[in-house]
């Protein structure tokens, strides 16, 4: 007997099936994986290094506000590497 979590998937699964991917798109979302993880780190090393300046300064408001430029610029990365992402699950 199944559960009813194992029916709701079946009928999840038959309403939305999973699309299949090519391998060629399977290496493009890898390669667009490294490259912002790659853009990610850039960015934290270098913001990461102006907040230990404004640290050692003793510019509070400085470090404040290089947390919260991080914190949106990985947002944006990863937005953006999520727009790509499925625009070639698409195809496109």
């Amino acid at each position: 007997m199944k559960t009813a979590y194992e029916l709701a998937m079946e009928r999840l699964s038959q309403q939305t099936p999973t699309p299949k991917l090519t391998p060629q798109q399977k290496t493009a979302l890898s390669e667009l994986e490294a490259k912002y993880k790659a853009k990610l780190a850039e960015r934290e090393i270098f913001l990461g290094e102006q907040r230990d300046k404004a640290l050692a300064g003793g510019d509070y408001a400085a470090v404040e506000q290089f947390d919260r430029q991080l914190a949106s610029e990985r947002q944006v990365i990863r937005a953006e590497l999520e727009e790509k992402k499925e625009a070639v699950r698409k195809g496109e």
